[in-house]
Order: structure tokens, then sequence, then C-alpha cells
């Protein structure tokens, strides 16, 4: 049931990420067209382009963490103990958990804040925009809370049979 209900919500979001960027491209391409063909630029779709570009961009850091593709230097991890590697993997998960929650909280007041405040072109409010950002880090600890998991699970059971004994992400 739990690796049914991780599928769901792993395709949901990328077939919201896709569609978001396919809407950004149509958005961006119906700007360029005005701009360069019809020499008559339309505010509009400039400011929804970066408004989709920006909840593309908070929303992808979630996939991001879920595939294990975010930056991080893994030279002295790879060096280390099986379980040595596994409490530093939960420790960097834990300060990421730590700073994705305060930006999420920040954002969350921003969001309350802006609320009355409109886009100028789109004409919806800014909290709309900061949403991204609180959302973004609320589905990043989620992510980084199952990998501290993992990594603590691996850490008490061993590692597992096709796993090297030493260091390594996980």
């Amino acid at each position: 049931m739990r690796n049914k209900l991780t599928s769901a919500f792993d395709r949901l979001e990328e077939i919201i990420l896709v569609t978001m960027f396919s809407g950004m491209v149509l958005v961006i391409f119906y700007q360029v067209i005005m701009r360069y063909v019809f020499n008559n630029s339309s505010s509009w779709s400039e400011e929804l382009g970066k408004f989709l570009f920006v909840w593309i961009s908070w929303l992808g850091i979630s996939i991001g963490a879920r595939r294990g593709e975010h930056i991080k230097i893994s030279l002295i991890v790879d060096k280390m103990t099986f379980k040595a590697a596994r409490i530093t993997n939960i420790v960097t998960e834990s300060i990421v958990i730590l700073i994705s929650g305060m930006t999420a909280y920040y954002a969350y007041t921003l969001v309350l804040s802006q609320s009355s405040t409109p886009f100028a072109a789109i004409k919806i409010s800014m909290s709309w925009g900061y949403l991204a950002v609180c959302l973004g880090c609320v589905l990043m600890c989620v992510r980084c809370s199952y990998a501290a998991y993992l990594a603590w699970r691996m850490y008490r059971e061993g590692p597992l049979g096709t796993e090297p004994v030493k260091g390594g992400a996980g």
C-alpha cells in the first residue's frame, strides 16, 4: 500500500511539473512571437512565465531530493565505514530538514502578509508566488525525512546484499 501511495504521489508530482513546464514554454513562446513578429509585447505573459518558473523551481527540489540529485560532496562519506556513512547521511538530512523547515515557516509568513498584494499584470495575489517556496520546502522536508529514515534503517539492519560495505550515499 505504501509503495503504491508513494508511486502515485511521485507520478502526480511529475505530471504537475511537466504540465507547468509545458505551460511556461507556451506562454514564453507567445511572448516571443508577440514581441518580435507583431512588435507588441504583453505584460501578462512575461509575468506568468516568471510565476510558472518559480513554481517549477521550488516544486522541482522535491524531485531532486527523491532522486538524490542535489549537489553534495561525497568524497569523505565514500571513504567512511558503512555505519559511519549512514550516521553522516542522517545528520546531513537533518540539517537540510531544519533549513527547509525554517524557510517554509518564513515563506508561510510571506504568504499571509502578501495576501492583499496582487501581481501587476496577472492580477492574482502575490501569496501564490510565495506559496511555491513554502510548499517546495515542506515537500523537501518530507523527502529528507524519508531519506533519513532509510539511512537509519540501513544503519540498524546493516548493508543489503548488493550494497558495498564502505560509505556511499543512501
